[in-house]
């Protein structure tokens, strides 16, 4: 089994960047996801995922703009969206699930 397959899997949260190099508002979220790491810390695991040297598994969660972000729990998807999110707001989605 993969690492991200195994933390997809976990009961913990995983929050899942997909983002690009050549995308403006993906440089936006580092520290955003930094914020919201300090406030939840080990409550959450946080993951970038370069959509242009992982085409594959972008095609697979059907990513069709970055940023997207995915949030997964069990092994499902609970929540997704694409652009740019407040560190608060991604807080409280991800302490709802």
């Amino acid at each position: 089994m993969s690492k991200f397959s195994e933390l997809m899997n976990s009961e913990k949260p995983l929050l899942v960047d997909f983002f690009a190099e050549w995308c403006g508002p993906c440089k936006m979220m580092p520290p955003i996801l930094k914020e919201v790491k300090d406030q939840l810390g080990d409550d959450v695991t946080i993951v970038k995922i370069d959509v242009d040297k992982n085409q594959q598994m972008a095609a697979k969660y059907q990513v069709r703009g970055v940023p997207t972000l995915i949030l997964f729990k069990n092994g499902e998807i609970k929540w997704r969206q694409s652009g740019v999110m407040d560190a608060n707001s991604l807080s409280q989605i991800i302490k709802s699930h």
